[in-house]
């Protein structure tokens, strides 16, 4: 199997797992939000704000690191660093991952009473500490069988993972949803302990097998990689770890600022669950894809650097580039288009939908940046990307500051429009410097926008039903079919295009 075979079959298989995980997690969420209603998903959703900071300090910067070491290793035929790379990743994932347990477990009373200004919270908060050393040296395992380009053992722990993860937290939910909004939100954060837990069991097992399938023949060695770890990993850390203090702050922020421009701290909470809590996931959910393809542009890249072949990079570079520029324009019409109807049949709220409207016009940049930081992740530009970042967060909380009172949660919708064009106009240029592509706006951008236009119209136009009186299944039905009408017009487009040259070469 030849390379370019290899990396669509790895991303297949990670978009497929990855797309049924993450409507099954919508579908759950959707779930969630109708069970614990918009102020408990708004609670959930700055709790989890807090957990994502100590998330990213109990990881440090680990996986994507494995990733590019265990990438470069094989690319340099160094397959004996592979295990040495994995034992110091390890190493350092504790160290890390028990400080961040002490931290959260011990600051939660701390955090709740006088940085969330919520008491409902504490409980949730150190249920949620238990999970962080799990994680952490899952991160080691997930970023080694990226790198080794085996990503079926991945998938296949997502998979177990997120099943465990419904059907435990579903059950923790209904039996204790008549506590009210506080027992509910810790039977979600337990659910999300037990679930790292079990996954981090099953990961470590799918990585026996794999080292005594494949590295059998290879000497054991007791030389340690940490100062490549650690030299790799730190910088990636203190990027995460500043980005994401600014953004557990942004998101603190929001509910408080909400407050002060005259909601109740309920309103705040529903107004923050809304947007953050419901509008935004589905915004992202068309990204899955993306996210699986642009995560092995990371190993790639590296192996391509090592070898010094600018040309494949490019060629790459150019390919993804403007893929994912027809895929973002594509998804951006069809999410304003049915935006109404998404809110609703998901949600069961048409102000979400109103929200998804109001984002759906950023997803092209919002989409491109995801797929350029991957590439410059790859080249070895993570400390412009920690730059970039930092700066990006610094100003999204002056935004916060300033907007929110005076526009609502609007002005935070406003917020993220502003500062994803931020972050990806920098990250675009930075490639553009390291890497030279081509990108045809016309062919990419408009065609794609204009006849994905034209065959939303012609969809609604044909079918009627709608708002408040459509299930899920029609809504999915329609964009199938819009979809469909889209591929087929783009068809069409890209045979005339290429028409005259085939009559040149006749």
């Amino acid at each position: 199997m030849n390379e370019r075979m290899r990396f669509f079959k790895n991303g297949a298989m990670l978009t497929a797992v990855a797309l049924a995980m993450r409507t099954a997690a919508m579908l759950f969420g959707a779930f969630v939000s109708r069970t614990v209603g918009a102020e408990g998903t708004g609670l959930y959703t700055v709790i989890m704000t807090v957990y994502s900071f100590a998330l990213t300090f109990a990881t440090s910067g680990i996986s994507l690191t494995v990733t590019r070491l265990v990438a470069s290793a094989i690319g340099e035929g160094k397959g004996e660093k592979v295990g040495r790379v994995v034992r110091s990743a390890l190493l350092y994932s504790l160290c890390f991952g028990i400080f961040a347990t002490f931290l959260l477990f011990f600051g939660a009373n701390f955090i709740g009473k006088f940085v969330l200004g919520d008491i409902r919270t504490v409980l949730s908060l150190k249920v949620l500490a238990f999970s962080l050393v799990p994680v952490s040296f899952g991160s080691v395992f997930g970023g080694y069988f990226v790198g080794v380009r085996r990503v079926g053992f991945n998938a296949a722990s997502q998979v177990l993972g997120q099943m465990i993860k419904i059907f435990v937290t579903v059950f923790l939910v209904v039996r204790l949803s008549s506590g009210g909004v506080e027992s509910c939100v810790m039977a979600l954060c337990l659910g999300i302990t037990l679930t790292e837990i079990i996954g981090f069991l099953i990961q470590l097992a799918e990585f026996a097998y794999d080292r005594y399938k494949y590295a059998r023949e290879i000497a054991k060695s007791k030389e340690s990689e940490m100062r490549d770890v650690a030299g790799t990993a730190l910088p990636l850390a203190f990027s995460a770890y500043v980005r994401s203090a600014l953004l557990s702050l942004e998101h603190i922020l929001i509910p408080k600022r909400l407050q002060d421009g005259g909601e109740s701290g309920s309103e705040a909470y529903a107004s923050y669950g809304l947007l953050h809590g419901m509008a935004l996931p589905v915004i992202l959910y068309p990204m899955t894809p993306l996210s699986s393809f642009s995560g092995l542009l990371v190993p790639e890249f590296a192996k391509d650097m090592s070898a010094k072949n600018g040309e494949r990079m490019s060629r790459v570079a150019s390919e993804a580039l403007n893929t994912t520029l027809v895929y973002a324009a594509v998804c951006a019409v069809m999410l304003y288009s049915f935006s109404e109807e998404l809110g609703y049949a998901i949600y069961g709220s048409y102000e979400a939908g109103y929200y998804i409207r109001t984002l759906a016009p950023v997803v092209p940049i919002m989409y491109l940046d995801h797929v350029t930081d991957s590439m410059l992740k790859g080249i070895g530009e993570q400390v412009f990307s920690m730059w970039v970042n930092i700066s990006d967060s610094v100003l999204s909380v002056v935004l916060v500051w300033l907007l929110i009172p005076k526009m609502g949660i609007l002005g935070y919708a406003i917020v993220i429009v502003v500062m994803e064009g931020y972050n990806f106009a920098l990250s675009f240029f930075r490639l553009r410097g390291k890497i030279k592509f081509k990108i045809n706006v016309f062919r990419s951008l408009i065609a794609p926008l204009s006849l994905t236009l034209i065959s939303s119209g012609v969809t609604n136009m044909l079918f009627r039903f709608s708002g408040r009186f459509a299930p899920l299944v029609w809504v999915i039905f329609k964009m199938i079919f819009c979809v469909a009408a889209t591929v087929f017009l783009l068809s069409i487009f890209k045979l005339r295009l290429e028409m005259p040259k085939k009559e040149k070469t006749m």
